[in-house]
């Protein structure tokens, strides 16, 4: 969910952005409409001219805001969480089948709708304006997000969902999708990763039915924000929502790891929800953040036209579960088409225990690259998105080894060190030197840098 963002750098538009060829199978899907199957489509993405890129049936125009690459658009309508018997679909499927037996409606159907089609292209205002991030937030800038162009991108975080879900009507949802944000290189971390989003709202009568002589209890009233509830939220209200919350996801992780699972929840604070969690799990004797969650911030609810309902929500990595619950070492694996992966997930259940068996585990190539920074406005994540845009799934991680300032002229000089290995075979020498190549010339003209090849 949103609140998961941490921001730190300052973005500067990059000339891989696009080019004047772009071709992307897409998935057109309507924002109000429950389903749990992809569409097939004959959209694609194209560029007819060097201004425009057409994605998913539209055409929107470039600006000086665009900065979305060729290799990010080929992800785009891929939908791995809707690929029948992908590990990413495991999970959203147990989570799904989670939810449906153990939350039901007064008529006892699921309490919960599943919306797994919405389409990944949004506006600034769903994305940022609608969870009521502010205009100079850091999670805004170029850096660290695809945009199409001033007013439209490629969702960060299926939170940008949640007020058009809400002021549809929806009191319980899970918003399932494909992510995009920019980002360091490394075994953890890619540019395009999939997240489940839930939210729950509560009436009066839904919150305090259960509590013992609760008729007087009320879910809002006048006071001051504090660090544990809301400005308008009673303090009975609060606790009760963070209870159940809290209560809802250990019953999740419990269920999709197994009983005897330790959890721990740490406190945070973001400035569009409070009080807010980070959930870690105790797996194998390690302490890992699996995801994040809150109480809802009431303003956002109430633009939504929900006035009388206080709700939670939360934000999990369906890459992140999968990795811990399948022995996972490399999230460009979720994207492999090797049969040799995609098997080892075909089973007569989505509980199945599987345990992935490496396909082999070819010898890494590392090449260094220093150069010189252009000015103050170079960013780290522009280089990797360059890096990734040239050598793609090869690039297994892109570490700063050192940043250098002549004393003199006071230029500053960054020397990264790349590491090349292909998840299904050996890489020569003689092809990853031309990819490094290609990583310097590019950077030499893409990003002004001066090169010390």
């Amino acid at each position: 969910m949103a609140m998961l963002w941490k921001f730190m750098r300052v973005a500067k538009y990059s000339k891989t952005a696009l080019s004047s060829k772009v071709k992307v199978r897409g998935i057109p899907t309507h924002s109000r409409h429950s389903s749990s199957k992809s569409v097939p489509s004959d959209f694609g993405a194209s560029a007819p001219c060097s201004n425009t890129v057409e994605l998913l049936g539209k055409s929107y125009p470039l600006d000086d805001y665009s900065n979305v690459t060729e290799k990010i658009l080929s992800k785009v309508g891929k939908n791995l969480h809707n690929r029948k018997h992908h590990p990413l679909w495991l999970i959203k499927e147990q989570v799904k089948e989670h939810f449906y037996k153990h939350y039901l409606g007064r008529r006892g159907t699921p309490l919960f709708s599943v919306y797994d089609g919405l389409s990944p292209v949004v506006t600034v205002q769903q994305n940022f304006d609608s969870l009521l991030i502010p205009q100079n937030h850091a999670s805004r800038r170029k850096e660290d997000n695809y945009y199409l162009n001033r007013d439209h991108m490629l969702r960060a975080h299926t939170s940008a969902h949640q007020w058009d879900l809400i002021h549809s009507g929806l009191d319980a949802f899970l918003a399932v999708g494909d992510v995009y944000r920019r980002d360091t290189i490394d075994s953890t971390h890619y540019p395009v990763f999939h997240q489940m989003e839930g939210v729950r709202l509560f009436s009066c009568h839904e919150l305090f039915s259960s509590i013992k002589d609760g008729e007087g209890l009320q879910l809002f009233e006048q006071g001051h924000r504090t660090a544990h509830k809301q400005e308008c939220h009673t303090m009975e209200a609060v606790r009760l929502v963070e209870f159940n919350l809290k209560q809802v996801l250990t019953k999740l992780m419990t269920h999709i790891f197994g009983d005897g699972l330790q959890v721990r929840w740490v406190d945070c604070y973001f400035p569009f929800t409070h009080p807010s969690f980070e959930m870690e799990i105790n797996f194998q004797g390690e302490w890992m953040e699996v995801l994040g969650c809150g109480v809802m911030e009431q303003q956002l609810v109430n633009s939504a036209g929900a006035q009388d309902k206080i709700g939670w929500a939360f934000g999990l990595g369906l890459e992140r579960l999968a990795m811990i619950l399948y022995d996972i070492p490399d999230i460009r694996l979720f994207w492999s088409e090797d049969e040799r992966f995609l098997k080892q997930f075909i089973g007569p259940h989505i509980w199945q225990k599987v345990k992935f068996q490496p396909l082999s585990r070819y010898p890494p190539l590392i090449n260094d690259i220093s150069f010189w920074l252009p000015s103050e406005t170079y960013s780290q994540n522009d280089f990797y998105d360059l890096v990734r845009s040239v050598g793609g799934d090869l690039i297994e991680k892109v570490v700063l080894l050192d940043e250098f300032a002549h004393p003199k002229t006071k230029k500053v000089s960054h020397c990264y060190r790349i590491t090349y290995r292909h998840p299904e075979r050996t890489l020569t020498q003689d092809e990853v030197h031309r990819i490094h190549q290609a990583i310097e010339e590019s950077a030499v003209r893409e990003l002004g840098v001066e090169g010390r090849f």
